[in-house]
């Protein structure tokens, strides 16, 4: 699926001026720079998006290119009330794939270093409760063909926080029931061991021996949660399987399969686990973004300052 997203996006940068060059600046961050796929199209699509702002501004050259075009798209890209963390991630393309032209001899100057960075706010992450997650999880009718796949997968991204594109890219090899532990690669495909929970496991069990048999095709291979074609079960599909799920328990349409990674987080310090286990399971490098779901639990954070503060 990534294959055909990258071919899609090379046709459509090959068509844009300056877009031979952004492809091999993609290529570039994929070689040497070692970024994953779905990290490099973001950056890809973000620089078609430019290229074409580009375009409509008569930019055909990479010498026309300068300070003022870029921060006039960036306030465009405002104006169209684009999130805020998108904007950023597009100046950052831009600062990035300019660096990379003077690195490659293909600019002169650099001055990225000039231009202002949006000012990102930081925003805590929507959590349900655990009661929630049960309830999002009992919406999966046992009637319907895919239930056994659907409540493994709903089960698995609650039981180990990993991300969509995560458990799209599991095989079964990755996955020993009868430790309870997974091995998922995560951004910039550093592999992490996750431990697995009773319930995601007997789920899991479930789905192996009653349904995906049924599922697989010899093009199968080893994927673990397989598609009605036999194929493996896309990010995208995952995203709109939890949206499905969260539609049907009445839990509202912002609900994501990233809603199940917060949760996991969230309940497991409300459980009294620490900070870098936390850490070391969601697979963050740096724990200051671990430290964001500490600003999420309040009601822990008022039992603490009740217990151990001298005048609570």
């Amino acid at each position: 699926m990534l294959a055909v997203q990258k071919k899609i996006l090379a046709e459509k940068l090959g068509g844009l001026p300056i877009g031979s060059d952004v492809r091999d600046f993609l290529n570039y961050l994929t070689i040497e720079a070692g970024l994953a796929d779905n990290t490099v199209l973001a950056y890809g699509r973000d620089m078609r998006g430019f290229l074409e702002y580009g375009l409509s501004k008569k930019i055909k050259t990479l010498r026309q290119v300068d300070a003022v075009l870029i921060q006039r798209y960036v306030t465009l890209l405002s104006k169209q009330e684009k999130a805020e963390t998108t904007v950023k991630r597009a100046l950052a393309a831009i600062r990035m794939f300019l660096r990379y032209c003077k690195l490659v001899g293909k600019s002169e100057d650099d001055f990225t270093s000039i231009l202002e960075s949006p000012k990102i706010w930081q925003r805590l992450p929507m959590v349900c409760s655990s009661s929630q997650v049960m309830k999002l999880i009992e919406a999966v009718d046992p009637k319907e063909r895919y239930y056994y796949r659907d409540k493994a997968l709903l089960e698995l991204l609650y039981a180990t926080g990993i991300r969509a594109s995560e458990l799209a890219n599991l095989k079964v090899k990755d996955i020993n029931l009868d430790i309870g532990y997974l091995r998922c690669f995560g951004k910039g495909s550093k592999e992490r061991i996750v431990p697995v929970g009773k319930a995601a496991i007997a789920a899991v069990r479930d789905y192996l021996s009653l349904l995906r048999p049924k599922l697989a095709k010899d093009y199968s291979e080893d994927w673990l949660l397989l598609s009605r074609t036999a194929r493996p079960l896309g990010r995208i599909e995952i995203w709109r399987l939890v949206k499905k799920y969260a539609g049907r328990a009445g839990l509202g349409k912002k609900l994501s399969a990233h809603t199940l990674r917060h949760c996991f987080a969230t309940h497991l310090l409300s459980g009294g686990a620490d900070l870098r286990s936390v850490q070391e399971m969601l697979g963050h490098v740096d724990i200051a973004t671990t430290q964001i779901y500490t600003h999420v639990d309040q009601d822990r954070l008022k039992s603490i300052h009740k217990q151990f503060h001298p005048r609570p």
